[in-house]
Parts: structure tokens; sequence; C-alpha cells
């Protein structure tokens, strides 16, 4: 099973983040990208190798009103 990057996991970290600050749940999320709730737990947790793709770090930030620069990490 491949691992998450180093980079993966801070771009997962600074989006739930957001998701935190904003009052949004993993199940907003996975409504906004027509996930499971699950697969989101997956993406959040270390132990599985599911992560976010480019197009849905577009896809939260137009739903969670910010720019798609909020959800990256300032440094990877």
């Amino acid at each position: 099973m491949a691992e998450k990057t180093d980079f993966e996991i801070a771009v997962i970290n600074q989006v739930r983040k957001v998701r935190k600050a904003k009052g949004y749940t993993q199940d907003d999320l996975a409504m906004f990208l027509n996930l499971t709730r699950g697969f989101i737990g997956q993406i959040e947790s270390p132990k599985f190798p599911s992560k976010y793709n480019v197009e849905h770090i577009g896809i939260l930030a137009r739903e969670m009103n910010c720019s798609p620069k909020d959800l990256m990490p300032d440094q990877a």
C-alpha cells in the first residue's frame, strides 16, 4: 500500500484545519465532492492511502468560499 507523502499529509491537514475553522464536517466535504463520509475519513486518516486530488481542492475551495491557496500548506 502506498503511503501518503509529507506534502499530501500537509495538504490534508490544511484542508482539515480550514474545514473545522469554517464549521464544516466530514459529511459536508463528502457531499461537496460526491463521495462517502467514509472516504473522507480515509483521506484524513494516516492509515489509508486515500488523498485529495487537484479537482477536489478546487471544488472544496469553491464550496467553502475560499481560495485553493487557503487549502495548501505554507510549507511542505
